[in-house]
C-alpha cells in the first residue's frame, strides 16, 4: 500500500471514530440522568473518550504519510458518516434538510481546507501564544455565558459546540506548536504550551458533551467539525504567516466556502428549532399579563377578574352564561 493510500484509509478510518464518539456522547447526553457536562459515572462516556483519542492518533497517522491539503478535508466527513451510522446502530434518523445542511458545512469546510497552506509559516513566539491564549479563553467565555442566556435548546447546543470547536481549534494550534519545537533533548522544554493545551482540549469534551443535550446530533456535530479546523486556519492566517492558494483568487473561493460552511450550519441549526410535524404547540405559560404576551411569544390569557366569554352550552339551555367575578388570591384583593 503506498503512502498516499494509507494516508487516505487512515483519515477516513479516523472520521468514522469521531462519529462513532459524537453517537455515544449524544446518547449519554440524551438521558436525563448524570451530569451536563462531565458524566463521568457512565461507562458509554469513557468509550466516547476513547474513541475521541483514538480519531485523535489515527488523524496525526494520517498527516505523517499524507499532506495536508488531503487529510484535512476529509477530516471533514464526520458529519457524513455520522447521520447514516446514528439511523443504522441507534436509529436516530436525519430528514432531508438535516442531511441538505450537512453537505453543505461539509463541502464548504472541504474546500477551505484544501485552499488553506502551511508554507513559510513562522513559529509563534511566546507574545502570539499569549494572544492567542487570552482570544480563545474570552471567546469561549462569551459563548458559554450566551448558552446560558438563551432560551431555546437548540441554539443554546450550537453555541456550546460552537465554544467547545474553539477549545479545539486552539489546542490543534498549540498540538502544532509543540510538535515543531519539540526535541528529544529537552522533552519537557514546552511545558507551559503542553498545559495550554491539555486545558483547551478538556474544555472542548467537556462543553461538547454538553452541546448534544436537547439539540440532537448533527447540529452540534456538524458546528463543532466546522468551527474546528476554522478557528485553527484562522489563527495560522493572520497570526503565523499562513495563506491560502493561489492568492487573491485563492482568498475569495475561501470566503465562498466558509459562507457555503456557515449556511449549512444554520440549516442544521433552523431544522433543529423548527417544530416537528402534528407536534402539539408548546404549553401556555401562566401568569401573563392582560394585554401582553409572554416571553416565548404566547397570547396574553385573561386572569382571575376577568370576564371570559365561552359562547353557548350545547344542550336543553342554550341560554347558560358563565361570569368570572374577582376573588382574593394568596390574601390579596
Amino acid at each position: 500500500m503506498s503512502p498516499l493510500v494509507l494516508s487516505v484509509v487512515l483519515a477516513l478510518v479516523s472520521a468514522v471514530a469521531y462519529a462513532a464518539a459524537a453517537i455515544v456522547q449524544e446518547r449519554v447526553a440524551a438521558s436525563a440522568a448524570g451530569p451536563r457536562y462531565a458524566p463521568l459515572r457512565r461507562p458509554a462516556w469513557w468509550g466516547a473518550v476513547l474513541l475521541n483519542g483514538v480519531g485523535a492518533a489515527l488523524h496525526v497517522a494520517a498527516l505523517a504519510y499524507g499532506p495536508l491539503s488531503l487529510v484535512q478535508p476529509l477530516g471533514a466527513l464526520t458529519i457524513v458518516f455520522a447521520l447514516p451510522m446514528a439511523a443504522l446502530f441507534v436509529g436516530r434518523g436525519a430528514g432531508r434538510r438535516a442531511w441538505h445542511g450537512a453537505l453543505m458545512a461539509t463541502a464548504g469546510l472541504a474546500g477551505l481546507l484544501s485552499l488553506t497552506t502551511g508554507a513559510d509559516a513562522r513559529s509563534p513566539g511566546d507574545a502570539d501564544r499569549w494572544l492567542l491564549t487570552g482570544a480563545a479563553s474570552g471567546a469561549v467565555g462569551l459563548l458559554f455565558a450566551g448558552a446560558h442566556l438563551v432560551a431555546r435548546s437548540p441554539l443554546r447546543s450550537v453555541l456550546l459546540a460552537t465554544a467547545a470547536g474553539v477549545s479545539f481549534g486552539a489546542a490543534s494550534v498549540f498540538t502544532k506548536a509543540v510538535a515543531g519545537e519539540w526535541t528529544p533533548e529537552a522533552p519537557l522544554a514546552e511545558w507551559t504550551a503542553l498545559l495550554v493545551l491539555s486545558a483547551f482540549a478538556v474544555a472542548g469534551l467537556l462543553l461538547s458533551q454538553a452541546s448534544y443535550r436537547g439539540a440532537g446530533l448533527a447540529a452540534p456535530l456538524a458546528t463543532l467539525t466546522v468551527v474546528n479546523p476554522v478557528v485553527a486556519a484562522a489563527v495560522g492566517v493572520t497570526l503565523f504567516g499562513e495563506g491560502f492558494r493561489y492568492g487573491t483568487a485563492g482568498a475569495v473561493a475561501a470566503l465562498i466556502c466558509g459562507a457555503v460552511a456557515a449556511g449549512g450550519l444554520v440549516e442544521l441549526t433552523l431544522d433543529r428549532m423548527a417544530p416537528a410535524p402534528g407536534a402539539p404547540p408548546p404549553p401556555r405559560r401562566a401568569g401573563a399579563g392582560r394585554g401582553r404576551r409572554g416571553s416565548d411569544g404566547d397570547a396574553a390569557r385573561p386572569e382571575i377578574g376577568q370576564g371570559v366569554d365561552v359562547g353557548a352550552v350545547t344542550g336543553a339551555r342554550a341560554d347558560l352564561e358563565v361570569e368570572m367575578r374577582s376573588r382574593a388570591v394568596a390574601g390579596r384583593p
